[in-house]
């Protein structure tokens, strides 16, 4: 079973847009390097509320991407983010319609 960390952000300044693009070419590159990664995103979850979604081999591998996620949001995204909550468990499936 793979596990899933999720996390809530209220947007303080800048756009969902900037904020996912900086995510991106910024965040995305830190977990990569992180031992157990496997895919991670964001969207725009209203009403002010970035969501990101990280997917890991482990649980410990999933704790561990918080803090990393906070040293490089305290170096990058001060001022434009602020944790909200933060999750982990056990990431039971996610299927879907093939695409054509």
């Amino acid at each position: 079973m793979r596990h899933v960390r999720v996390a809530t952000y209220a947007i303080t300044n800048g756009t969902f847009g900037d904020l996912a693009e900086r995510a991106k070419t910024g965040m995305l590159p830190k977990f990569e390097q992180q031992p157990g990664f496997i895919r991670y995103g964001v969207a725009d979850a209203g009403e002010g509320t970035l969501l990101s979604i990280s997917l890991w081999e482990t649980h410990e591998q999933a704790s561990a991407a918080a803090p990393v996620a906070a040293d490089w949001i305290k170096d990058n995204m001060a001022g434009d983010i602020e944790l909200r909550s933060n999750y982990v468990g056990d990431f039971a499936f996610f299927q879907g319609v093939p695409k054509a």
